[in-house]
């Protein structure tokens, strides 16, 4: 078995080997708000559940040569943001949503993405996708090396469910009809496949 150090491997090495390993990884996409009121949309698969109780899910945002990306400067700054469940039907348009914008341009333009209006927020919601979450930012966390920050991550409180009508069952979300989507290495992204469901030992 091959054994690497970590501390001794650059970024970029660390990288490969964390998104080909821990995989798949479920994909959030963001939309957040600048203050001019431009709509910033991008995806994330550094993403997932901190607690139920309460309703808090993790983002994490690398940082580009030490500066914070939009969609953390904009949560950070506003305290608001949607998180949407990538799913197959959209995630052409989700992934054109990764494109680099300029700060003044929406990713929106890209994409065949219409809005809804937030309840209890003032960021718009992509009218397409079939679960949302309407969150606040619960803390903000620098993550650091020796020398600078290097990411940002977000912990989201969560106001609001948006579920389309027909994946919701009793309390339950049905995963066959939402077709999310989770993310591999490179510019793999992978469906659900097969199921094994295994009762846990009492």
């Amino acid at each position: 078995m091959l054994s690497l150090n970590p501390n001794t491997m650059s970024e970029r090495e660390n990288y490969k080997m964390l998104i080909g390993s821990i995989i798949p990884r479920p994909v959030a996409v963001v939309t957040s708000l600048a203050k001019d009121g431009t709509l910033n949309i991008a995806p994330f698969s550094y993403f997932n559940i901190v607690t139920s109780n309460p309703p808090i899910i993790s983002l994490s945002i690398q940082r580009q040569n030490g500066q914070m990306k939009d969609t953390a400067h904009y949560i950070v700054t506003s305290k608001e943001a949607v998180v949407h469940i990538a799913e197959e039907s959209y995630i052409k348009d989700i992934n054109q949503t990764a494109t680099s914008c300029s700060t003044e341009e929406s990713e929106l333009s890209l994409t065949n993405f219409t809005l809804n209006q937030a309840k209890s927020i003032s960021v718009p919601m992509l009218s397409e996708l079939q679960i949302k979450m309407e969150v606040t930012l619960y803390q903000h966390i620098e993550i650091k090396d020796d020398h600078q920050v290097t990411a940002d991550l977000l912990l989201l409180s969560v106001n609001y469910y948006h579920i389309d009508d027909t994946l919701y069952d009793h309390g339950r979300i049905d995963f066959k009809k939402l077709r999310p989507m989770s993310r591999l290495a490179g510019s793999d992204y992978a469906k659900i496949g097969e199921v094994i469901t295994i009762e846990r030992p009492v």
